[in-house]
């Protein structure tokens, strides 16, 4: 078994999330590489004791990510930072050989977006890939194999969103994802968008055209100081693009929200796809139920599957329990890996947001600013 030593860059709430994947990679079966965590960055000292705690490989813990860099054991790096840091840390990342797993929206704008692509085809032996784990329910893995197959006939619309609902509360604290130099100008799209474009982009649906409806919708929160600071990114997107199958050439709607006000949503991602053969529609607020309708003329009926423990990386854990976000972080994980050892992924819809994918979604928001600003319909 192969064994890849990593380094995390920012060990928060995301850095934890793959150190626990990591502890429990026993979890996957007939799997040929092993992720080890050996390094930590972080400038929190607050957040070391649980790293030491938990994973004594860890050897090097500093609050510099350039001493990391220079650590020969580390051959791949998890970095999950504010945005305004992507394009410098990211690039850094890269150009010291290492592999990368980063966080969305991969540069703050586009231009940064730009840099980290030039530093990615600068290097081209190193593997480097965006976080997005929602794809790997299993419900979503078999609407992605439907898509290869072509199933649904001629796609009618798709839809795709990505809810959250704790910003409605206006005496919650700022945070930096509310601050437009920390989150960048797209706001919620940067932050979000990127989920809610993984499959469609995948599916090789390129959006034409954009009509976006931006919202702003608390306009300061408690700084957390006694005072109140201004909120300055957009709370609500949502996006109304023309998109083209590749699979038989004709264009359709494709609806892409990405909401942090969204009432009643706690965490709510979710994907639906109308076609003329069949239809289907999976949302993570019940993650067991695929709904799916086929057309074969007289009643259209939409039918519930409760998928189980399908995953795309085999594991120990029985097809009849119940598969959950800590198990598509494992699979995401498990996903870059295979790639990492193997030089590819090991299916279309089992595998990481690409560079080329990610480059994509930074001309979408941004003609979605443009769109939003100037009232009108922008091409990509």
């Amino acid at each position: 078994m192969k064994t890849i030593g990593f380094g995390i860059i920012g060990g928060g709430l995301m850095g934890r999330e793959f150190a626990s994947a990591v502890a429990r990679w026993a979890h996957l079966l007939d799997f040929d590489g092993r992720p080890q965590i050996v390094a930590l960055c972080d400038k929190n000292p607050a957040l070391y004791p649980w790293y030491k705690d938990n994973f004594p490989s860890v050897e090097q813990i500093t609050d510099d990510y350039k001493a990391m860099l220079a650590n020969p054991k580390v051959h791949a790096v998890y970095v999950a930072v504010p945005h305004n840091l992507h394009e410098e840390i990211y690039c850094a990342v890269i150009r010291a050989g290492k592999h990368l797993m980063g966080e969305k929206p991969f540069g703050i704008d586009k231009k940064a977006n730009d840099a980290i692509n030039q530093c990615i085809a600068e290097h081209p032996n190193v593997l480097v890939r965006s976080s997005s784990e929602f794809p790997f329910f299993p419900a979503m893995q078999r609407i992605g194999e439907m898509i290869e197959a072509n199933a649904f006939g001629r796609i009618i619309e798709a839809h795709g969103g990505f809810l959250h609902c704790s910003d409605l509360d206006p005496n919650k604290p700022i945070n930096w994802k509310r601050m437009i130099q920390f989150n960048g100008e797209y706001g919620c799209m940067g932050d979000l968008g990127l989920h809610v474009c993984h499959v469609p982009f995948r599916a090789g649906w390129t959006p034409k055209t954009v009509r976006a409806v931006l919202s702003k919708i608390v306009s300061e929160r408690p700084d957390g100081k006694g005072g109140m600071a201004p909120c300055l990114t957009w709370d609500n997107a949502t996006l109304l693009c023309d998109a083209i199958n590749p699979a038989d050439g004709n264009g359709f709607p494709l609806t892409l929200r990405t909401h942090r006000i969204a009432p009643g949503q706690k965490n709510t991602w979710y994907s639906e796809i109308w076609g003329t053969k069949k239809s289907a529609r999976w949302s993570s607020l019940n993650p067991k139920i695929l709904e799916v309708m086929d057309y074969t003329g007289g009643d259209q009926t939409w039918q519930q599957v409760q998928t189980g423990y399908e995953s795309a990386f085999k594991s120990i854990t029985g097809p009849n329990f119940e598969f959950g976000f800590s198990d598509s972080i494992q699979q995401m994980w498990a996903a870059f890996m295979y790639e990492l050892i193997h030089g590819k992924p090991l299916k279309k819809f089992a595998g990481c947001v690409t560079p080329q994918e990610a480059a994509l979604s930074h001309r979408l928001f941004t003609a979605a600013l443009k769109s939003h600003k100037e009232s009108t319909t922008v091409t990509i």
